[in-house]
């Protein structure tokens, strides 16, 4: 895709849909309310980010495809703690197979427009996949979200990262006690983010794929810094000193480091990205002792347009899977089939 027209496809998704979002949160702003931006900092420093022990999920199947279960890192928000999602099985002796979980960007859209797609192309690659609604998204979100004020850091830290995060890891043991004999993470956008810091701290997952991942609390500050309304540009740009404070720590994939081996990573780099910053992610590929990355010409909005791109991931995926199943009784390896798609 042309240059231009990606950006511009970029900037419109700023404008339209991301600014519209902040601008609706901004509204729940308590100005008598702090922004807790010291307990984020503290929580993300400790060991209650990221717990070493993971139990595996209870799902509970409300048809043949959608699930729910119990959030494992519960709080004060009802709706949030219940956790659903859906689990495309690609052939009746699923358990035999390995997983794909798709982890969706900030909004959600994909998990609706994208995901049902691509999960039927990892059914027919061979892959079971699974896909989870993140906290305050969908049902998930408050219905008292008054009760809150926007900016909150610490809620972001607690909910937006480590309960997401914990969720993920729960789903992954669950799926592994059913007998799957590799789970794989699947992230776009924030859910790449999402699927870069698991794979920091769980070694039971066989790969990870980060698409245009947002990596650091610079993809906040790259679209309030597009946004064409001066007086909400200016809010969101106050934030700046906080968000500069939270890339110091482990919110910020460039101060991590994955425990699965690098060959088992995929970068994404959608190179006229207006979100994620070209900086960003080449500091990262080489902190993480330079991956495979692939470097598209296309935009944060427009990268999914790319044809092929999904059997190219899977065609990527599936050596890496492979080598954790065939250990397995009862695994087959995919036809070559799906390579062609």
């Amino acid at each position: 895709m042309i240059a231009p027209l990606a950006k511009l496809l970029d900037w419109m998704a700023i404008q339209l849909v991301w600014g519209r979002r902040v601008k609706s949160l901004l509204k729940q702003h308590d100005p008598s309310a702090t922004t807790k931006l010291e307990e984020a900092l503290q929580f993300l420093k400790g060991p209650g980010f990221i717990p070493a022990e993971s139990l595996p999920a209870r799902l509970e199947f409300t048809d043949a495809r959608n699930f729910r279960f119990p959030t494992p890192r519960p709080g004060e928000f009802a709706e949030n703690n219940v956790v659903y999602g859906r689990l495309y099985r690609c052939t009746e002796h699923w358990q035999k197979r390995p997983v794909i979980i798709l982890l969706h960007g900030a909004g959600g859209a994909d998990y609706h427009l994208e995901f049902p797609r691509m999960a039927r192309h990892c059914n027919r690659a061979g892959f079971n996949a699974a896909m989870l609604i993140a906290p305050f998204l969908f049902q998930r979100w408050p219905r008292q979200p008054a009760r809150f004020s926007w900016p909150n850091y610490l809620l972001t830290a607690q909910i937006s990262y480590s309960q997401a995060i914990t969720e993920i890891r729960a789903l992954t043991g669950w799926l592994l006690a059913e007998g799957c004999p590799a789970v794989a993470l699947w992230g776009n956008s924030y859910g790449g983010a999402l699927a870069g810091l698991t794979a920091c701290h769980d070694t039971r997952l066989s790969a990870a794929v980060l698409a245009a991942p947002g990596l650091d609390m610079n993809v906040f500050l790259s679209a309030a810094r597009q946004i064409v309304w001066p007086g909400l540009r200016e809010e969101l740009l106050k934030e700046q000193p906080a968000r500069e404070a939270l890339n110091r720590t482990a919110l910020n994939l460039i101060n991590t480091r994955p425990c699965i081996p690098k060959e088992n990573i995929l970068l994404i780099e959608a190179i006229h990205d207006l979100f994620v910053d070209r900086k960003s992610m080449e500091a990262l590929w080489h902190a993480w002792g330079q991956p495979d990355i692939w470097r598209l010409p296309h935009g944060h909005a427009s990268k999914s347009l790319l044809p092929g791109l999904t059997g190219r991931i899977l065609r990527w995926l599936a050596p890496r899977l492979d080598r954790h199943a065939t250990a397995h009784r009862g695994w087959t390896p995919p036809s070559a089939s799906f390579v062609s798609q």
